[in-house]
């Protein structure tokens, strides 16, 4: 298959529907440095956008038309305006009944979707789909929508069209990502502050671990885990966890919420920390933070798996000053920090660890802080 590029993609929409797209727009995937669980509770996270993108070339329709082809799956959804599919085109058009819903008026739409973000790798493929379509969808329509709208939008999409709770991380870091920064999002007030993360000037790399796994006793432990935490801002009589201390979590008589509070409380502090590292160009300090992050995930928020333990410590013993699990856990993809020139040290063995379990080997690929979501 021919990797994907705005050439591609727009070839991809001509072969489908017969006629040239008006223009092509992308979306980047995301890898969560550290603030795993925070979102939704009115946490601190520190994302960075990946070159890996997820690319569509869209036209106006005027027929209360929306068609939807996946070069992915090979298939096109074609449905009405305020409809939404099953399965992957949920998305789009989740998005599409979302901008219409806020009065844009959209008459159809045909997309034509590629996209090189790893699906089911814990790097914000859903998110990166969402926003570029949300984005073409808005720029052929003048731009009636600031992309803090739009980022509103995308979130209620997947929320309520699609009926995935996921927090606002993704949708923000695909809008709003600048080259070579993080993005301190803090999910309270919306706000965010670009961190200088120029990873090969400070001698680093940052290598992401596809483990090409994801488990099926994760269903609904996403959605069980808001719950908790609601539950235990609840018991505390906070509006949520962002307001409890480290005394309070602790003080939790149910072992289940406080380890859970326990974890978000930590994790907070612990992106406040490293954003205050990486402003002072202290990389080599951040390994410690990420350590610890996977080991609250693993222990106190129980979203780790084998598989993630495995090539966290393998990436650790390999030369890696630091690894953790990053997105929702239950599989996906673990990050490791590694000194420059170690990165095919830290590969080997996890690839062996893995090999001698019998398992699958995973994917790597080293992730550059790239830009928002935006036309080509």
């Amino acid at each position: 298959m021919d990797p994907v590029s705005k050439e591609t993609v727009l070839q991809q929409f001509h072969d489908t529907y017969g006629y040239p797209a008006t223009g092509v727009w992308a979306a980047p995937g995301r890898v969560n440095l550290i603030g795993e669980h925070t979102d939704y509770n009115n946490g601190l996270c520190l994302p960075v956008a990946l070159e890996q993108r997820t690319l569509v070339a869209a036209a106006l329709r005027s027929d209360r038309t929306v068609r939807v082809h996946s070069r992915q799956s090979d298939e096109t959804y074609s449905g009405s305006v305020g409809d939404i599919a099953a399965g992957w085109a949920a998305y789009p058009t989740a998005v599409v009944w979302s901008l219409a819903r806020e009065g844009l008026p959209l008459e159809g739409i045909d997309l034509a979707v590629d996209s090189s973000v790893p699906v089911g790798a814990g790097l914000s493929s859903s998110a990166a789909l969402t926003c570029s379509v949300a984005l073409a969808v808005n720029d052929l329509h003048g731009s009636p929508f600031s992309r803090d709208q739009l980022v509103k939008m995308c979130i209620r999409a997947e929320n309520e069209g699609v009926g995935a709770p996921t927090g606002g991380m993704d949708q923000t870091i695909a809008l709003f990502a600048r080259p070579s920064t993080a993005l301190l999002l803090d999910c309270q007030d919306g706000s965010t502050e670009p961190i200088p993360f120029d990873l090969h000037n400070a001698g680093f790399e940052l290598i992401v671990i596809d483990t090409r796994v994801k488990h099926s006793l994760a269903d609904g432990q996403y959605g069980l885990r808001r719950s908790q935490c609601v539950d235990a801002a609840q018991a505390l009589g906070v509006d949520s966890l962002r307001e409890a201390t480290v005394d309070q979590a602790e003080s939790l008589s149910d072992p289940i919420l406080r380890a859970r509070a326990r974890h978000v409380v930590a994790e907070i502090a612990r992106t406040r920390q490293a954003a205050e590292l990486l402003r002072n160009s202290r990389f080599s300090d951040v390994g410690t933070l990420f350590d610890n992050s996977h080991a609250s995930l693993c222990d106190d928020f129980e979203v780790s798996c084998e598989e993630l333990d495995v090539a966290v410590a393998a990436a650790r013993r390999g030369g890696a000053i630091g690894a953790r699990m990053t997105g929702g856990g239950f599989g996906g993809s673990a990050i490791a920090l590694v000194p420059v020139g170690r990165g095919a040290e830290v590969t080997a063995s996890v690839g062996r660890e893995f090999a001698a379990r019998g398992w699958r080997a995973p994917h790597f690929l080293t992730a550059v802080a790239g830009g928002s979501a935006t036309r080509l």
